[in-house]
């Protein structure tokens, strides 16, 4: 039975695979062939494909308050453990733009909102570091 099966196999494969370099290059130039798209009036006539729906809206509406206020979130500078983010300063527990104050390091802090972790650093182009001499 194992024999029958193999050799039914292996013939079948044979026969499909007999593909000759001449009939290999007539399906790429068909392929290469410039095909015919879907026309500009079709498209305007046609549906919108995704769903939109009261649920979604809202989604769509509170992913887009969630990236605006990530990208708000600004860490200035550092003194202290204090942090200077969106022009105030901050100590830890306070909450800013809905984040609460979790960490401050030297040279960046950790907020954090529900399940949302944000890391902010302070930016290595400027020298934020304030240093304070005796006199």
């Amino acid at each position: 039975m194992k024999k029958l099966f193999l050799l039914l196999l292996s013939l079948t494969v044979f026969l499909s695979a007999d593909l000759s370099v001449e009939e290999i290059e007539k399906m790429v130039y068909k392929i290469h062939q410039k095909r015919e798209g879907v026309k500009l009036e079709t498209l305007a006539t046609t549906k919108e494909p995704f769903a939109i729906g009261e649920n979604n809206v809202t989604f769509v509406a509170e992913t887009q308050k969630v990236e605006k206020q990530e990208a708000k979130l600004v860490l200035h500078a550092i003194v202290n453990g204090k942090a200077y983010i969106n022009d105030s300063w901050s100590s830890l527990d306070d909450i800013v733009m809905g984040y609460t104050l979790k960490f401050v390091g030297k040279r960046g802090v950790v907020l954090r909102n529900g399940n949302h972790i944000k890391k902010l650093y302070l930016r290595k182009e400027r020298d934020n570091f304030i240093k304070l001499e005796e006199r």
